[in-house]
Formats: C-alpha cells, structure tokens, sequence
C-alpha cells in the first residue's frame, strides 16, 4: 500500500498507473474508519484495477470550530485498517496542502442544501463541495463511492458532478449497521457507554416512522410521534425528522407518492450529533 502525503506525489503516481490502462475507484473519507468504510473500499476493489481512499479531516466543512476540534484522528490505525483490507494507495494531505489559499469560490446547491443538513449547518455544503471537487480533480478517478447514511451529501454531490460535467460515476453504497441497529458512525466512539446504550433508538424511530408512513399516516403526523417519542428519552435532543423524495429531498406529505421515500433524522446525545435515515 503506497502512503503519500502530497499532491504532487500522488498525482505523479496515480498518472502512471492511468497511462498503464488501470481504472481508479475513490473512497474519499475524513479517517477515524470503520467497517463502513472498508465496505466502501471492498466495493471498489471488485470493480476498479487500483483502489485510493484520501484521509483529510476537512475544516471548510465545519461550521462548528468544537466539533472539527473534537473529530476523531487516528491516522496509524485506519492506514492499519486500508492495509488489511488491500486498499492500493492512501493520500493523506495536511490542511495546509490541500488549502494553500483558502479557496473564495462559493458553490450553491439550491434547495438541496437549504433543508435538513443545510439548515441546520449553513455553509456545511459548501466546504462539501469544495474539497470533494478538489480531490476529484487530484485524484481523477473512474468511480467515487459514498456511504448512503450521508444521503444528502450524496445527493449534493451527484447534483455537483452532474453541474459540473465530472467524468466520473457517483457511486452509493448501503448504511452499515452495528447488531442493534445504530448506523456506524466515526462519531461514535465519541459517545459515553451510557449514550452508545441509548443509540440505537434513532433507527428504533426510523423504523416505526416507515411503519407509520406505510400504513397511511401523514407526514405531520409522523413527525409529531418522533418527538413525542423522544421524551421518553430525554438524553436525545431532536434537531429534526423530516420525510422527503430520495431523490430531490422536496419535503412529502404521504409516502404513497412515486418513488423512493426517505426519512432522515438529526439527533444529538451526550453532546455528539448523529444522523441516520432509512429509505423504501
């Protein structure tokens, strides 16, 4: 497995495997990995010759300075991790290399970014796009693949790749889940033994909501047992539940519309913020 720390170095080896005939997956992610992750790069590695995942904790994307403080780093661990699982080629920059200016451009994903994620993190987005776009052009890949638990993010970028007529495909790969049903997360090893304990309640709602929605409930409806739901559980503090297309994320008001139907959910517990959702 190639470590490189630099632009130029990476982009001088990854040319030559290209100029060689070999295809190039991406799995861009911030480090702190877990078995998520590594069922990204396992999907990339059946279907590319050469597998790059990029470890760069983004601080453009933070619009909380104590949460980009607090982000989990655990560099030597997660090259560990891609090592055993045969990840080809780790491109790990510092901030200073990936901003040596810190960029103006300001990108604008229309109502994809006003609603759930982007309401509640303005300018998240923005950053999103910017470095994600950034290492698309350093490391040029044929596919890129995203975990569906950041469904919104994954939309964005679609939206960015399209708008921007990257060569490349956009790839989603399904939430992993640990055996009691909390979507794996690098935040998760932020929570206390008593919050991991509580955790899994945020895809216990998302399931009794789909149950919900399924049986005719509307919307309104729906969102008012989320948050009645949760006090029994006063440790959560809910930010949102919104149900929305899985493709646009416009907000719906029944889930008998055509189409897929996602609800995404925003909670923070013991002071770390999680998001799942769950799509049908």
């Amino acid at each position: 497995m190639q470590l490189f720390n630099t632009i130029a170095e990476t982009q001088y080896y990854l040319k030559t495997q290209q100029k060689a005939g070999k295809t190039i997956g991406f799995v861009p992610t911030m480090g702190a990995l877990h078995s998520g992750h590594i069922s990204l790069i396992e999907s990339s590695k059946k279907e590319n010759d050469l597998t790059v995942c990029s470890i760069f904790v983004n601080p453009t994307q933070f619009n909380n300075p104590e949460d980009l403080k607090k982000y989990p780093r655990t560099l030597e661990k997660d090259c560990e991790m891609l090592e055993a699982a045969q990840c080809d080629v780790v491109f790990a920059p510092s901030a200073e290399e990936m901003y040596a200016v810190l960029p103006k451009l300001k990108f604008d994903f229309g109502t994809l970014e006003t609603v759930m994620e982007g309401k509640f993190r303005p300018g998240h987005f923005n950053g999103v796009g910017i470095v994600v776009s950034k290492l698309f052009h350093m490391v040029k890949p044929d596919k890129a693949y995203f975990g569906l638990k950041d469904l919104q993010q994954v939309a964005v970028i679609r939206q960015m790749v399209s708008d921007l007529s990257f060569d490349l495909e956009i790839i989603p790969c399904p939430t992993l889940r640990e055996a009691d049903g909390l979507a794996m997360s690098s935040r998760n090893t932020r929570l206390s033994v008593e919050a991991r304990a509580l955790a899994p309640h945020i895809h216990k709602l998302l399931v009794l909501a789909k149950e919900k929605l399924q049986s005719g409930e509307s919307s309104v409806k729906t969102q008012a047992f989320a948050a009645e739901y949760f006090k029994n559980y006063p440790e959560f503090e809910l930010e949102y539940l919104e149900i929305a297309d899985f493709d646009s994320l416009e907000t719906i008001t029944q889930a008998n519309t055509p189409g897929k139907t996602a609800i995404c959910i925003a909670a923070f517990l013991g002071g770390v913020r999680l998001i799942d959702n769950i799509v049908f």
